[in-house]
């Protein structure tokens, strides 16, 4: 029996989740339900660099793994995702990029109508407020601030300097008409504040009286009749309640939570839903399938001239001095996303737009994000749209048990050579002659592994996720595709999708900002329907 009905219930709260729920109930004849599986943020997830105090702490992260696989020497590697309000925006390392029009146009192409770069464009505008860059591509006034850390010195400059001398330009805006080249990375920060959704598409509008937010709502199934979705079930305060949608359910529960959601209603694979015992409601095989992340080996690098990266000037009294900066300045340390400095680079000639990232990351770290006591710095390299897929599948009936994610990374020929070539660029910059006024050494993986075999040995021994999986409920018309290009489920009345499970393929760099696009899209599909 349910126990209240909404015109759209919305599943997750978070990057795309908060912003459906903004724009939904800007009308105040919709009725809308949001629900969210964690809390409302702490204090940690409102100060930039409180993702190390969130990535491993479960309130407020989901704390998912990967099975062990060949291609990472059979680690299992963490798979955090935001449990909170703002979801993994709430606790990400805050970097934004949008991604190449050559992203957004392969989509349109795979017969998703509607998604071109030209299509999209309007809404990345639409959803952001940001200085600089040109008026043809960014936007002014929308609710996501958007801004150019101030962060300068003696390291970026070298850096920077580095990269043009092997022939990467610099880029003002790759958010802009062009990715391609290096440049500090834009940020949702925004005077020392993380700018996640929970904070600015809900905390301005959650007593709007038709808006309902329920925290700690975990939802354990779709409520089916027939081929028609109706409704939810969800454990709320120790209570299993069922709430109707008399419009539709829209899951936004993010692309391991919204696939096992599917999988739990008996909306997947036949066979693999009988193995688990649950009822086949509706085949759709593609459900979980189509698993792509970016796999990026970390290259380390020791600095030798004091001073130069935080692991000098946040030790000891300098670690107070950042605090006193962070609080009376909103700069330093604390203010900054994980990796300031990125570049979108090209490994091969012929290509129309970058295939590789590297990022900056201007201290060495340990496991939990802990400064190292020696002083460097970190460079990621990977490859920016992977052709190796995995899948993500639940392993029973009950919703509380975390599904199987197996990434397969590495599983493409073209994966493996882009990812050495990123590597070699990451040497190339790092080992420039200017280079040597910071006195840097080479850590890892070290100047003894030279040919691609020991370098690929190498990756699959450190490389990590850089925790942006996509795709397991992929947009399209083939056989495998779980949505349309508006979104709805196939085959299923009154449901969608709408967060990075939806992505057919990976976009070029980090996936916040497109996830909220994607969340402000569906917005303009449901309320067109």
């Amino acid at each position: 029996m349910h126990d209240e009905t909404y015109d759209f219930v919305i599943v997750g709260a978070g990057s795309a989740g908060a912003a459906l729920a903004n724009r939904l109930s800007e009308n105040p004849t919709n009725k809308v339900l949001l629900l969210e599986a964690g809390p409302w943020p702490n204090i940690w997830s409102s100060i930039p660099v409180g993702y190390s105090k969130l990535i491993n702490n479960p309130k407020y992260n989901w704390c998912y793994s990967s099975q062990g696989e060949p291609s990472t020497k059979n680690r299992s590697l963490p798979v955090p995702r935001g449990k909170t309000l703002g979801g993994s925006s709430s606790i990400n390392g805050l970097v934004f990029v949008r991604g190449q029009s050559h992203d957004y146009n392969t989509w349109a192409q795979l017969g998703n109508t509607g998604w071109s770069y030209e299509d999209v464009l309007p809404v990345f505008k639409r959803m952001e407020s940001y200085d600089g860059g040109d008026d043809k591509y960014r936007g002014r006034s929308g609710p996501l601030r958007v801004t150019d850390p101030d962060e300068t010195g003696l390291l970026y400059e070298t850096i920077m300097s580095a990269a043009q001398h092997v022939g990467i330009p610099r880029n003002s805006d790759y958010n802009g008409e062009n990715q391609e080249g290096i440049a500090m990375s834009q940020a949702t920060i925004s005077k020392g504040r993380r700018m996640s959704t929970a904070y600015c598409y809900i905390n301005t509008i959650k007593h709007r009286k038709n808006l309902t937010i329920l925290s700690d709502a975990q939802t354990s199934s779709l409520i089916l009749e027939g081929k028609k979705c109706t409704g939810v079930e969800f454990h709320h305060k120790n209570k299993i309640r069922q709430i109707n949608a008399s419009r539709e359910v829209i899951l936004c529960a993010g692309t391991i939570n919204s696939p096992q959601l599917l999988e739990l209603s008996g909306i997947g694979c036949p066979d693999l839903l009988k193995k688990v015992g649950i009822t086949v409601k509706h085949e759709l095989k593609g459900v979980g399938e189509n698993l792509r992340d970016h796999y990026a080996p970390r290259t380390r690098w020791l600095i030798g001239k004091p001073g130069v990266t935080y692991n000098d000037k946040a030790r000891g009294l300098g670690l107070l001095w950042q605090g006193l900066r962070f609080v009376f300045q909103h700069k330093g340390l604390m203010a900054n996303p994980i990796a300031p400095m990125r570049a979108f680079v090209k490994t091969r000639e012929g290509l129309e737009a970058p295939d590789a990232l590297l990022g900056w990351v201007p201290l060495l770290y340990e496991p939990n994000y802990k400064l190292s006591k020696t002083s460097g710095v970190t460079c990621y390299a990977h490859a920016m749209r992977p052709e190796s897929t995995g899948s993500i599948h639940i392993n029973s009936q009950n919703m509380t048990e975390p599904p199987t994610i197996k990434f397969n990374f590495l599983s493409k020929e073209i994966d493996i050579d882009v990812t050495l070539k990123a590597i070699r660029i990451a040497r190339s910059i790092m080992t420039a002659p200017i280079m040597e006024r910071l006195q840097i050494t080479e850590a890892s993986p070290g100047p003894n592994k030279v040919n691609d075999a020991e370098l690929l040995d190498w990756a699959k021994e450190v490389g990590e996720t850089t925790y942006h999986p996509v795709g397991t409920c992929k947009m399209g018309t083939d056989k495998m595709a779980v949505v349309d290009h508006q979104l709805r489920v196939h085959g299923i009345d009154g449901l969608r999708v709408a967060d990075a499970s939806i992505m057919p393929t990976q976009v070029s760099g980090n996936t916040n900002a497109p996830s909220i696009m994607i969340g402000e899209k569906a917005a303009d599909l449901i309320l067109a329907a």
